[in-house]
C-alpha cells in the first residue's frame, strides 16, 4: 500500500539565519483538509569519522551552548551555500580534527529528525590520514581524543556520547569496517 502525500501550497520563509531557515508550509492534507507545518531547512551536513593507521578513531569534544556541557563527536558541519557534501566533510576534519584525507568514502546517509527538519547528513570514513594545523571557526574550540572503537560503543552504553548524530555516525561506520 502507498500513503498519501500532502500538497504543498504554499512556502512562507519565516526566519533565516547563516545555518538554517525555519519555514511553514500551508499544505493540503490527503483528505482535502487544510494543513501547516513548520520546519527547519539546511542544506544538509557532512560527518566524518576519522580513522587512524592502527585502527583507532579521532574525536573531538566541544562545548554545547543549548545543552549547557561539553560534547563528544565526530568532526561535523553544515553544508555551506555553493558546497558539496564532500567538499564540507573535507573542509569539517581539517577545521576540527587537523586532517586531510587520502580516502574519503561515504557510509551512509540519515535524517537525524525527520518531523523537524529536512536536513541529511552523510556520513564519510576518513583514513589514510595527514596531520595539518586544525582552523575551527571563531565559535569553535575543541579538545581532541583519540579512542579505540569499543571506547566509543562504552562510551555511547554509559551516556558519555550523548550526540544523536554521532551515534548514527558510529552505527553506519561500525558497520562498514565489520564488512571490509
Amino acid at each position: 500500500m502507498s500513503l498519501h502525500k500532502w500538497k504543498k501550497l504554499s512556502q512562507t520563509l519565516v526566519v533565516k539565519n547563516p545555518w538554517w531557515e525555519y519555514r511553514k508550509d500551508e499544505t493540503q492534507l490527503p483528505n482535502g483538509s487544510p494543513g501547516v507545518y513548520h520546519y527547519v531547512h539546511t542544506n544538509g551536513a557532512s560527518m566524518i569519522v576519522p580513522v587512524l593507521d592502527d585502527g583507532r578513531l579521532m574525536a573531538v569534544k566541544q562545548y554545547r551552548y543549548l545543552n549547557e556541557r561539553e560534547s563528544l563527536e565526530f568532526p561535523c558541519g553544515g553544508v555551506k551555500d555553493g558546497q558539496t557534501f564532500e567538499q564540507t566533510a573535507v573542509q569539517e576534519l581539517q577545521e576540527e580534527a587537523g586532517f586531510l584525507s587520502g580516502d574519503l568514502t561515504l557510509v551512509g546517509t540519515f535524517n537525524p529528525y525527520n518531523g523537524v527538519t529536512d536536513e541529511f547528513c552523510n556520513v564519510y570514513l576518513a583514513r589514510a590520514l595527514t596531520s595539518v594545523p586544525p582552523k575551527p571557526d571563531e565559535t569553535e574550540e575543541f579538545e581532541r581524543l583519540i579512542l579505540l572503537p569499543e571506547q566509543i560503543d562504552d562510551k555511547i552504553s554509559q551516556g558519555e556520547i550523548w550526540d544523536g548524530m554521532t551515534i548514527v555516525a558510529w552505527a553506519l561506520a561500525k558497520n562498514y569496517l565489520q564488512r571490509l
